[in-house]
């Protein structure tokens, strides 16, 4: 009964010290999914991170854009892009855009409720920064071909941001 006892204790010590390991080793680099392959000279592959993963949206509920949802999201690797739900699948990179920020992690969006209104994009960098895009809306969705006519100047940088370094 002793010896049974004593490799009680010793099967708790090996599990918690085995559970204790697999808690402490962090976890692999997520990929986007079942039979996704990973570009071996991406900045991924090489444990380089820029961004956060970040999404946001906005949605007008009158007139003309009702029902029409814009989303902003940005990927690990610092890139941002931009959804407009009547191109269903469609993301545009907004690093087509004059002066867009690199290595984002954070979005935000909102919209003006007009039939001509404006999508107003801003992304927080790394380093604190905050830039911010005004596009013009329309009754025609944003594409990759008119992305860069409709939001005019592109990016500019938004002064004395709070968050910076």
């Amino acid at each position: 009964m002793r010896k049974l006892a004593w490799a009680a204790r010793g099967m708790s010590a090996v599990s918690g010290a085995v559970l204790l390991g697999t808690l402490m080793v962090p976890s692999a680099v997520a990929d986007d999914g079942p039979g996704s392959t990973m570009d071996p000279s991406s900045s991924m592959a090489a444990g380089k991170k820029c961004g956060a993963r970040d999404v946001s949206s906005a949605a007008p509920d009158f007139g003309a854009l009702t029902g029409v949802v814009f989303r902003v999201a940005s990927d690990a690797q610092g890139n941002s892009f931009l959804n407009d739900s009547r191109t269903p699948g469609v993301w545009i990179n907004l690093g087509a855009l004059a002066n867009a920020p690199t290595c984002v992690i954070g979005t935000a969006a909102s919209v003006t409720e007009a039939s001509v209104g404006r999508l107003v994009v801003t992304l927080l960098t790394q380093n604190g920064a905050q830039h911010e895009a005004v596009c013009t809306t329309s009754g025609t969705a944003f594409t990759p071909s008119n992305i860069v006519t409709a939001c005019g100047t592109g990016f500019s940088l938004l002064p004395n941001t709070p968050v910076r370094r």
